[in-house]
């Protein structure tokens, strides 16, 4: 009996090597490979004649009848040659195998066949070499789409699509994680036919229903985490945090600036928060430089002057060590005491840290997930902060805000977001809205260009340079890599999306290019993939102004305040979600000088062009976050970014792909009537969805098997 939980070993043909490597792509069990979704599909119902295929110059599909028997010859470097003639009605060609004997008993004269591949004309004649091919009898339809499988570990497509096949054929009856009357409510497919469909589509619709399914299911559990978050803290006593007016104004005139009206409102809320006896979950959103984190200090400030302790978590080092650079100077002309912590420093700083955090030594402690550890104790914690909220799960949050009893929490988060959706997606939380920039912050000129200002943008980029400016290149991809015989012709994503084939930038190799491009301009390179310490490395020389131009992937969306960098660039920008390419603009425009942001695209989809003009018309993260949801719907606020990720957070696979709000809150609104009607999913029913759901909340993860 093969179950979702069954080994991969359970599979005919997976033994002992191939499991091994399944396991470097963190597949062990059959669900893990059957939640391994297809990140594309080849739209082989798109059939070309032969006329057709030659002229597009790229991998597609091909009806062929074969008008030949298959011969094989041996050939001088001992390899093996089979070939065979096959036709339409609009011409003939060749069809050759290398070193695959088999070949010619797989092929009958007079058969008609699909054929996957690429037509070249070569030595006066059309040839396809060593395409995909499939037998067409016409007693049932051949599949539309076929599944093109994220790869690593040595796995091939074939390898892949042929081990999903033999688990769908041997799994046995699955047991469903959303409760039978909510998909009957909802339309939705059952587990086990959308997993069969999500792999196997035989149609567009079909695969639609099937996605509906696995982006309803990823919603209905966030949701569920937040539902019980929001049970668990409701009506908590809080720590009484209150603070004289006269305190609070010496605080605002250590600043060098003055509170917008905006962030005045949102500090009254938190002041109010903190004094009612009861413990805060607030959730402070602004736009990029809207000015979150002075009121973050703000709160600690209060925390510390009423004779407690604060701490504040971010997502990276660097981040970390920029919040702090820019408040250890502020709270100690206060005469408060301000610690750093990351996991990048030597096991005696650490050390000296966590035990001046227990005696009470540092009133304030700035980290990354090392502040999460066991070791970091505090003497008397009042108040955790965590900055950019998309960045970690409800598993962090609640580890932090376990360092004590009756603690106050209050997140960040600088991805502007529609109240409404908001009012679903925080629902644990009270939201708070710093929705006003600083009056001297810099608007940022943006404009969208193709490929033939490349050369007036090198010149702009050098300009920038040379004038002693600093500039972004953000590109959507690491490296070049080898391209699998899969990956060629149209692609189709599960949300319905036709690829764009166009050539996309690649930060390594894209460095190199303007290092010789520009010799006398220092050109760094930054990407996920780097170990932390060279990033921070790399991260410290563009502060420091070493380097001129950094060419980067989506890692540097979160990172380090640079007043001198003013121009970014953002290559294949139409294949970054909207409010993603707003994120990367807010890395300019944070000083004194004029900036820019330039969009480099080559797209002809007019959504894509549509997205990327309401950028250019707007600098205010909030009318362009409720221009997403209305043209995308809010898929686009859990699109996942690049696995720089630390483990444990939480990863959105499917719900980036949502464009149904109503989705959205159909899916809050069942987890909400459920956790009503039972609170700790002990009921028979909910179960599976008691297991499901703690897998997905507290180890962090969305993967269920």
């Amino acid at each position: 009996m093969v179950t979702m939980k069954s080994p991969v070993t359970s599979l005919a043909g997976i033994g002992p090597k191939k499991a091994e490597m399944f396991a470097k792509i963190g597949v062990h069990t059959v669900g893990e490979l059957l939640r391994r979704f297809p990140r594309a599909y080849q739209n082989r119902g798109d059939i070309r004649t032969l006329a057709e295929a030659g002229m597009t110059g790229d991998y597609c599909a091909m009806m062929l009848t074969v008008g030949t028997r298959p011969s094989t010859a041996l050939l001088k470097n001992r390899m093996t040659l089979t070939k065979f003639s096959a036709f339409d009605d609009t011409g003939k060609c060749e069809v050759v195998f290398f070193n695959q004997n088999y070949i010619k008993d797989a092929f009958a004269l007079g058969a008609t066949y699909r054929f996957w591949g690429k037509l070249i004309y070569q030595k006066n004649k059309w040839s396809l070499t060593a395409p995909q091919f499939e037998p067409f009898t016409g007693a049932r339809p051949l599949p539309d789409y076929v599944p093109v499988y994220p790869l690593g570990g040595g796995i091939g497509q074939k390898m892949m699509r042929a081990t999903v096949g033999i688990a769908l054929a041997s799994l046995d009856e699955v047991q469903d994680v959303i409760p039978e009357v909510i998909r009957k409510k909802y339309n939705l497919l059952s587990l086990q036919d959308a997993l069969y469909t999500v792999h196997s589509p035989m149609n567009p619709e079909r695969l639609a229903e099937a996605k509906r399914y696995f982006v309803f299911e990823e919603l209905f559990l966030f949701a569920l985490s937040v539902a019980r978050s929001q049970k668990e803290c409701t009506g908590e006593k809080g720590i009484l945090l209150t603070l004289s007016d006269a305190d609070m104004n010496a605080f605002l005139s250590a600043l060098p600036f003055t509170l917008t009206d905006a962030q005045s409102r949102v500090l009254s809320e938190i002041r109010k928060d903190l004094a009612s006896g009861f413990a805060m979950h607030r959730l402070v959103s602004g736009d990029v430089g809207s000015g979150k984190t002075v009121i973050a200090a703000a709160a600690a400030y209060i925390a510390v002057k009423s004779g407690y302790q604060a701490a504040m978590m971010a997502p990276t080092e660097i981040l970390a060590r920029q919040h702090y650079n820019d408040l250890a100077p502020l709270f100690s002309s206060l005469g408060i005491r301000v610690g750093l912590l990351v996991g990048n420093m030597t096991p005696a700083k650490k050390r000296k840290v966590h035990e001046d955090a227990a005696r009470g030594e540092l009133d304030f402690v700035i980290g990354t997930h090392a502040l999460l550890t066991e070791s970091m104790q505090f003497r008397a914690p009042a108040l955790m902060i965590t900055d950019e909220q998309h960045r970690f799960g409800v598993k962090q949050r609640a580890a932090l805000a376990e360092k004590g009893e009756n603690l106050h929490v209050l997140v960040m988060s600088a991805t502007p977001i529609p109240r409404t959706l908001a009012l679903v997606l925080y629902g644990d939380l009270d939201i708070s809205t710093i929705n006003q920039l600083p009056p001297k912050r810099q608007k940022v000129s943006t404009f969208l260009v193709d490929e033939s200002y490349r050369a007036r943008l090198n010149g702009f980029i050098k300009k920038q340079a040379d004038e002693g400016r600093q500039v972004y290149i953000v590109c959507p991809a690491i490296e070049d890599t080898a391209d699998d015989e899969d990956e060629g012709g149209q692609l189709v994503t599960m949300g319905g999306e036709v690829i764009d084939k166009k050539p996309l930038r690649r930060a390594v190799e894209y460095a190199k290019e303007l290092s010789l491009a520009m010799p006398t301009v220092s050109v760094g390179c930054l990407h996920g993939k780097m170990p932390a310490q060279e990033k921070d490395r790399v991260m410290a020389a563009f502060e420091e102004g070493r380097i001129s131009v950094l060419v980067s992937t989506t890692v540097i969306e979160v990172g380090v305040n640079i007043p001198n960098a003013t121009l970014m660039v953002i290559e294949n920008a139409d294949r970054f979600g909207l409010s993603q390419l707003h994120q990367l603009r807010g890395r300019v425009g944070r000083g004194a000088y004029k900036s820019w942001c330039i969009l480099v695209s080559d797209s002809e989809n007019e959504d894509s062009l549509r997205r990327m003009r309401a950028l250019c018309e707007t600098n205010d993260g909030y009318r362009i976050a409720e221009f997403d949801l209305a043209q995308r719907g809010p898929g686009d606020f859990f699109a996942s970014e690049e696995s720089n990720r630390q483990s444990g957070e939480f990863k959105f696979r499917v719900a980036s792909l949502c464009d149904d709000t109503e989705l959205l809150s159909s899916a809050f609104a069942e987890a909400t009537r459920v956790i009503s009607q039972d609170p700790e999913l002990l009921a028979e029913e909910n179960k599976p969805l008691k297991e499901a759901c703690d897998a997905f909340a507290f180890a962090g993860k969305n993967t269920l098997s």
